[in-house]
């Protein structure tokens, strides 16, 4: 396990940090890493350390983006619902594929992907694989990548629990990446941020689920942003998602932790005004998490813009 810091070496490096945050967060960055990789673990204590009195991370360069769950949307006109959300200043669509197994639930599969891409040919695809076997999704989503000059334009996330048990992760990372796709690794709120740190380096996205995967009308949990604190701790350059019960009321807490990435449903979708909705919860991610100052910060933008 990581050494217990003593108070006069946590004041000091902290002291230290804050001299720049540039500083700071290399210097965070590579504590962190060369513990995590002499011992594989990481303590309580060092959670903590991350906390430091205040939630607010070092800022980082990832960009913000919002990706609206397509769950929450009318499913019949689904490509319809995703050109309104793109409109009103969504970066991404989040596109969760459930296979009734891993989830009660079912939504859609490969084949959906595949027809709406021939409607938001430019878009990026986060397709979220709540699949027992994510494994056997790979190529049939994969035929959902963009062509042209913006690449694939698609990432395919799965979850740590349905491989790491049956000791597959590994050949699934391998797998999404031969097939020309980014990859996502992503972990339900009871599964240890260690899970998240072993693959890190090899992973474009790391999803850090907020709520129960599958289960509706859920609130943010909010003791798993120290996850996101502890990975983009170790990771400054990241892509860090979070996902489910973000909306403008609980923007804050993960932008403050680190998150670059958020996946809003109904907090688009069943919003009064979506373009509103999108345009504050961008503003956070850039405030709390780039440290830009409020001319910097995206103009807040209305539906009937």
């Amino acid at each position: 396990k990581l050494p217990s810091l003593s108070s006069s070496s946590s004041f000091f490096i902290f002291t230290s940090f804050a001299i720049t945050n540039d500083i700071r967060s290399l210097v965070f960055s590579f504590v962190f890493r060369t513990s995590w990789r002499s011992h594989q673990t990481i303590t309580p204590d060092f959670l903590s350390l991350l906390r430091f009195n205040h939630p607010k991370m070092p800022y980082h360069c990832c960009p913000a983006q919002i990706g609206p769950s397509v769950l929450d949307c009318d499913m019949a006109s689904l490509a319809s619902e995703a050109k309104k959300a793109l409109a009103a200043g969504a970066k991404y669509l989040h596109l969760d594929v459930m296979d009734g197994h891993f989830v009660p639930t079912i939504s859609f599969g490969p084949y959906v992907i595949q027809c709406l891409r021939n409607h938001v040919p430019d878009c990026h695809f986060d397709c979220h694989m709540m699949t027992s076997e994510p494994e056997k999704w790979v190529e049939a989503v994969a035929k959902a990548k963009a062509t042209g000059d913006k690449g694939s334009q698609i990432s395919y996330t799965f979850h740590y629990e349905a491989t790491e048990p049956r000791g597959i992760t590994q050949e699934v990372i391998d797998k999404i990446k031969a097939n020309g796709m980014k990859v996502g690794l992503t972990i339900s709120p009871d599964t240890p941020v260690e899970a998240i740190l072993k693959y890190a380096d090899q992973i474009d996205v790391a999803l850090i689920m907020t709520v129960y995967p599958g289960k509706g009308g859920q609130s943010f949990i909010e003791h798993c942003m120290s996850k996101v604190r502890a990975i983009r701790a170790a990771y400054p350059n990241l892509d860090i998602e979070v996902d489910g019960g973000v909306k403008p009321q609980t923007i804050d807490m993960a932008a403050e932790a680190g998150a670059n990435l958020i996946v809003s449903g109904s907090g688009v979708y069943k919003a009064k005004d979506m373009a509103e909705n999108i345009s504050i919860m961008q503003r956070s991610v850039e405030k709390f998490g780039n440290g830009k100052i409020d001319d910097e910060l995206t103009p807040i933008r209305s539906d009937n813009e």
